[in-house]
């Protein structure tokens, strides 16, 4: 069971030392809890991945919202490493352990294991929101079966529809510099995903569609998956570059941290480093740090922000009011969207300022 989890910050999460730190009779479960329980409310973290780099901002969010509500609400992380099959024994490890009273959770696979998950939770008497990755088609029904689930998050499309918009501004406004060889046409690469993934599958279908719906004719060259990871979208904008050099007018990449590794490639054959005459256009998705202040250097040409802080504001504050018993979005600024279950987050685009 220790190599289940990781230890991320300050709180221990291997479930053998748990007994020994808190002691039998503070075990509590989230049938119990009031609204005078003086405890810190136990959330469960379960993430994909914690070394991607968005993820590593949603962590880094809800760490301060614990540092804000110190006393209200304790948050122990859990990194399922990509790995489905991780991913439920650490669940099913955190539901056995009864000492956490939520659980929030971003799905490695969004098309198969939200059934598996909600009925689990469902036997537990366990609130639980999903967030980041919605789940997918017949998947979102495990959530409306469950009157103590919900989902916080964006919609997966619209991340595509304004890659596709930003990039029909930038093409309009900066032609001259993008369509180097005046053919009328952006030739583009797109670095990809994950191949299961709803927001890979949903980018790459919407974005340079509604390029073309703006009467923008596009070319692709070649397509790579790069599993949303800096060092692995570094070397596959690599390989595509030695092949197709400055014929590559636009990089599409699903994420910022894609799209970061892509642009370390360019600036190793000295592109991208500040020189507009001698600078390939770059966008992604996420609004990471980095990718803005490479967008303010004139790195990279822009990204569509995903709304980290928000979505787990919206986790901490929602689960709070499942745990206690109450409608989830009482007392907060949130409404579903038709579902009944879904809090969806907007995305906007961010270019230099």
């Amino acid at each position: 069971m220790k190599n289940l989890v990781k230890r991320l910050g300050c709180v221990i999460v291997l479930s053998v030392v748990i007994p020994v730190l808190i002691g039998n009779n503070l075990i509590v479960s989230a049938s119990n809890l009031s609204d005078t329980t003086k405890m810190p409310v136990k959330v469960a973290v379960v993430v994909y991945n914690a070394e991607d780099l968005y993820m590593s901002e949603v962590i880094n969010d809800f760490k301060e919202i614990q540092k804000e509500n110190e006393g209200k609400v304790e948050f122990t992380f859990f990194s399922s490493e990509l790995n489905k099959d991780l991913q439920e024994r650490i669940i099913d490890s955190v539901l056995e352990q009864k000492y956490y009273n939520l659980l929030a959770v971003a799905l490695v696979n969004e098309t198969s294991t939200a059934y598996e998950i909600v009925n689990k939770v469902k036997e537990n008497n366990m609130p639980i929101v999903f967030f980041h990755r919605q789940p997918y088609d017949k998947q979102k029904e495990a959530i409306r079966s469950y009157e103590k689930g919900i989902y916080v998050g964006s919609d997966p499309a619209d991340g595509g529809i304004l890659q596709g918009k930003l990039l029909i501004d930038l093409w309009n406004k900066n032609k001259r510099n993008i369509d180097k060889n005046g053919d009328n046409v952006m030739q583009y690469i797109m670095l990809k995903g994950l191949s299961t993934d709803l927001h890979e599958i949903e980018r790459t279908k919407n974005s340079i569609p509604t390029v073309n719906r703006a009467g923008i004719k596009t070319q692709e060259l070649t397509s790579q998956f790069a599993n949303w990871d800096k060092e692995q979208g570094r070397i596959a904008a690599e390989l595509m570059f030695l092949k197709y050099g400055d014929k590559i007018e636009v990089i599409v990449s699903n994420n910022d941290a894609m799209a970061i590794g892509a642009i370390q490639t360019l600036q190793s054959y000295g592109y991208n480093k500040g020189d507009q005459e001698k600078t390939i256009t770059v966008i992604g998705v996420d609004g990471l740090p980095e990718a803005i202040d490479f967008i303010n250097k004139g790195y990279m040409a822009g990204t569509v922000i995903q709304d980290a802080k928000g979505v787990t504001e919206a986790v901490y504050l929602c689960g709070m009011n499942l745990v206690y018993g109450r409608p989830p979005l009482q007392g907060t600024p949130y409404k579903f969207d038709e579902t009944g279950k879904s809090i969806l987050f907007p995305y906007r685009i961010y270019l230099p300022s």
